[in-house]
């Protein structure tokens, strides 16, 4: 099983859940888990394309493209892009 942990309001009420186990035969990508698990984290998938999420996997900075595995801990926390100038980019 993969924990995945998911942080934020943004995420959490377009998921609505906080945390949850996924079944993983093999290893796998942290894009692909999502991907694979549309009926509970498919919400998340355009915050993924947007740049908006900030991955972890065990406690370490990670990317959509991480290998992950049976056992792992993965943390998804909302994260606003930011523009060039370090002001935040606030749709209107």
């Amino acid at each position: 099983m993969i924990t995945v942990l998911i942080f934020g309001l943004t995420l959490r009420d377009a998921v609505g859940e906080t945390e949850f186990d996924c079944k993983a035969s093999e290893p796998t990508t942290v894009r692909k888990l999502i991907e694979s698990n549309q009926d509970r984290m498919g919400p998340l998938l355009q915050f993924l394309l947007n740049r908006e999420v900030m991955i972890a996997v065990n406690k370490k900075v990670s990317g959509e493209d991480t290998v992950i595995k049976d056992g792992d801990i993965v943390k998804l926390s909302y994260q606003s892009r930011t523009s060039y100038d370090g002001t935040r980019d606030i749709p209107v």
